[in-house]
C-alpha cells in the first residue's frame, strides 16, 4: 500500500520508531489475555484479509517482541540508504514468517537481504549509536500525540491511525490537496 501511495501520489514515506510497550523487557512478553480474546473473536481478520489483498502472508505474532534494537537497526539502515527495503523485510519477517525481531540472527538476515553488512550493523547498533536518536523520535511520537501502530502522519499536521484501507489514504491526500494554498 505504501508502494502505491508512492507511485499514485509521488510522496515520501519515513517509517519512525515508536514502542507500544516501552516496559517490554529484551526477551518480550506473553501475550495479554485480552489480546488472546479479541483474536478469538476474529480480531485479526480484517488485517489477514487485508494482507491477502496485497498479496501478503500474515501470521498473528506469539509475543509481544522488545523492538528496540530493531528500531536501532533501521536507523542503521537509513544511513545506509535501505531504510525502506530494511523495514519492509522486518516488517515481513514479523507479521508473515513470525520471526522475533528482537533476536540478531533475524536482523542480521534482514540486513543481508537487502544488502547491508551485517557485522557492522550488529557492531554500531550494539555500540549505541542510534539509541539516543531512536529514544528522541519516540518522545516526539508521544509529544504528537501518537498511541497507536500503525500511526500515519502526514506534512505533521494530519494522523491516520491503525492498518487503514487504502481508501482512507487516498481521502486524506485529497483533503490535504483541497488545503492547499
Amino acid at each position: 500500500m505504501v508502494d502505491q501511495l508512492k507511485a499514485e501520489h509521488n510522496v515520501d514515506v519515513e517509517w519512525r520508531p515508536y514502542y507500544l510497550r516501552p516496559d517490554t523487557p529484551p526477551e518480550g512478553l506473553d501475550l495479554p489475555e485480552y489480546i488472546l480474546k479479541a483474536r478469538a473473536n476474529g480480531s485479526e481478520e480484517r488485517l489477514a484479509s487485508m494482507a491477502k489483498m496485497h498479496g501478503m502472508d500474515f501470521k498473528s505474532t506469539e509475543r509481544i517482541y522488545n523492538t528496540r534494537i530493531a528500531h536501532e537497526a533501521t536507523e542503521y539502515a537509513r544511513e545506509q540508504g535501505k531504510a525502506l527495503e530494511f523495514h519492509k523485510v522486518v516488517f515481513r519477517q514479523v507479521y508473515a514468517d513470525g520471526l522475533d525481531i528482537s533476536k540478531w540472527d533475524v536482523l542480521r538476515a534482514a540486513a543481508e537481504e537487502v544488502g547491508l553488512d551485517a557485522d557492522d550493523m550488529q557492531s554500531v547498533v550494539e555500540g549505541g549509536k542510534y539509541t539516543a536518536q531512536v529514544a528522541e523520535q519516540v518522545r516526539w511520537a508521544q509529544q504528537i500525540g501518537v498511541s497507536g501502530v500503525p500511526t500515519y502522519v502526514i506534512n505533521d499536521k494530519y494522523a491516520i491511525v491503525g492498518a487503514q484501507p487504502y481508501e482512507a489514504f487516498k481521502n486524506a491526500l485529497a483533503q490535504i490537496m483541497k488545503e492547499k494554498p
